[in-house]
């Protein structure tokens, strides 16, 4: 099969075609033929050497695919082949074959396209977890998510909205922050032109946000607690803007406060198995009714890699971009 690797870390450049031998499904794996592989902000921080794969898994990036289900290891129930699935995979994506664990696949409805079905796993999960299971966001709360026009954001927005919350979110632009209102975001504030802090402050009547979803971090941190509410929790799953952060300690344990924030690639497949379970109950109808759907930017082929890290890195982009891996599902 093809594969897009590289040999030295550094820019989008790095990227070149490798013939790799066909994957075998183990224990409670399935093989996808793959349609359409997700592409992620870990996708570039691997390739620039930041983000090594964890132990078992492949070197080729890619987090997320789409496709049909080519054949099945011991374990797996046989009704899988030919299913069209959506799978959260450790690593392979960018390739014409990916394996996947069974339990962490998600049938793709009639209705979506494959290209659409390959955006969603990577932010879903991530979504899932930090903002309704770390986070406990509850109906009536309000969600603060920061760059709402990225993968994460056009996600969390709309799961939020499903779940009746109020969401505040912030752009780079007064285009990105149009799209994320035209998404159903409350208040979109410019963090280029206007205080977050300020116009969070004002938006909920100095309450300040009950969740922060946060992939800034470093000097945000302070600033996201100083707008969180009491008993607020703050959660970081990137850490865009530096890896410390300097927090007045008084003024958290003062309003109770909780910090957390975790990462999903290295956690358990156990781990993995049980939130795909919990999102196929709660969160997948919502994509089956069509109430919910990823925000699509680009779709590249697979061969043009180079140029979709290129418009991920230019932060122009506004929802997932994606590779075509096969031009026919």
């Amino acid at each position: 099969m093809t594969a897009m690797g590289y040999d030295n870390l550094g820019g989008p450049d790095v990227f070149r075609p490798e013939e790799l031998a066909m994957p075998e499904p183990g224990e409670g794996q399935v093989l996808i033929e793959v349609s359409h592989a997700g592409v992620n902000r870990p996708d570039v921080i691997q390739r620039r050497g930041f983000y090594p794969p964890p132990p078992g898994a492949s070197p080729i990036p890619g987090l997320e695919v789409s496709g049909k289900i080519v054949a099945i290891g011991q374990g797996v129930t046989p009704e899988m082949l030919n299913r069209r699935v959506c799978a959260l995979v450790s690593g392979g994506g960018y390739a014409e074959y990916c394996l996947a664990h069974a339990a962490h696949c998600l049938s793709v409805p009639r209705h979506m396209d494959m290209a659409s079905a390959a955006a969603i796993p990577e932010t879903l999960f991530t979504v899932w977890h930090n903002v309704f299971e770390r986070g406990w966001a509850r109906e009536g709360e309000t969600l603060l998510v920061h760059g709402g026009t990225s993968g994460i954001g056009t996600m969390a927005i709309q799961l939020a909205k499903a779940f009746d919350l109020k969401v505040v979110t912030t752009a780079g632009s007064d285009e990105k922050c149009n799209a994320a209102r035209e998404l159903g975001a409350d208040l979109a504030i410019n963090y280029k032109s206007e205080d977050f802090v300020e116009k969070v402050n004002a938006f909920t009547d100095n309450k300040g946000a009950d969740v922060i979803l946060d992939m800034v971090s470093g000097d945000y941190v302070q600033r996201n607690l100083d707008c969180l509410a009491v008993d607020g929790r703050h959660v970081t799953i990137a850490v865009l803007g530096g890896l410390k952060a300097e927090i007045n300690m008084a003024k958290l344990m003062s309003k109770r406060q909780t910090l957390t924030g975790s990462t999903l690639r290295p956690r358990s497949d156990e781990f993995k198995a049980l939130l795909a379970d919990e999102i196929h109950t709660h969160a997948w109808p919502l994509f089956e009714d069509r109430t919910i759907a990823p925000i699509m930017d680009e779709i590249f082929p697979l061969a043009e890699v180079a140029a979709a890290h290129t418009r991920m890195e230019s932060g122009d982009h506004i929802g997932k971009i994606v590779l075509e891996v096969r031009a026919k599902e």
